[in-house]
């Protein structure tokens, strides 16, 4: 049924796959699992780099942030109440409609875009933070996004990226256990020869005038049934880049 220019059934459907993605027990709880570890991680590296206080439930105010890969808009939503100018971007126009009608519900100020890094860079977008989390593993070019993605970065600003190391290790923990296993993620979310390993996220870095500030692992705990950061970087691991200040 639609009623002028609202189709009801797509917004019944969209709304159906907003309530899954912001399940923390649903088909997407190895993110809900993953994200205090990387929220907290980001906030504290952004705030320092920035000289903003930690403890600030406002730490970002005024910093424009993209989240690209927002996906559901997990990491876009805790960014905007943090007091971020948040956009977010995915490729996949159904995230995008999923990741508005969370946003609406929950009375959160996110711009989200159905677009790509290379169509936001060649429109000259600028942020003083860029978030690409757990994508670069997923995009078909990794050079050519992570110099989209740095063109975006101002004088002074950041990009932060994490992805999963290409190794034994990875495959065994990543793959192999968290797909087939344990079956936290559906088979085939990643594939092996599409990993990334940190020499060739720095290679791709190289001449974007960006520079590595440190590389952090995340680690899982089954005891404590959490995830947290480690100097272990063989599976899951964070990097985090920054552009000179101009001058």
């Amino acid at each position: 049924m639609s009623t002028g220019t609202i189709d009801q059934a797509e917004v019944d459907r969209f709304s159906a796959l907003a309530t899954e993605w912001w399940d923390p027990r649903g088909k997407f709880r190895p993110l809900h699992k993953f994200n205090p570890v990387r929220l907290t991680y980001i906030k504290e590296v952004v705030a320092r780099h920035f000289g903003r206080d930690v403890a600030d439930p406002k730490a970002l105010d005024g910093l424009r942030l993209l989240d690209i890969g927002c996906g559901g808009g997990l990491l876009s939503e805790p960014m905007a109440r943090l007091g971020a100018d948040v956009v977010g971007a995915d490729a996949a126009e159904t995230n995008i409609e999923v990741a508005r009608i969370h946003a609406e519900r929950s009375g959160v100020a996110v711009d989200y875009r159905a677009t790509t890094a290379e169509a936001l860079a060649d429109a000259g977008e600028t942020f003083d933070v860029v978030l690409a989390m757990e994508i670069v593993e997923h995009v078909a070019d990794v050079p050519m996004f992570v110099e989209a993605c740095a063109r975006m970065v101002k004088p002074g600003g950041l990009l932060l990226l994490a992805t999963i190391n290409r190794t034994p290790k990875a495959y065994a923990l990543a793959i192999f256990g968290a797909e087939v296993v344990l079956r936290w993620l559906p088979r085939g979310t990643h594939q092996y020869e599409r990993l990334v390993k940190p020499s060739e996220l720095e290679s791709a870095l190289e001449g974007t005038g960006l520079s590595v500030l440190e590389t952090t692992g995340v680690v899982f705990d089954p005891l404590r049934d959490r995830w947290d950061r480690s100097a272990d970087i063989d599976v899951n691991y964070m990097m985090l880049t920054a552009r000179p200040t101009a001058g």
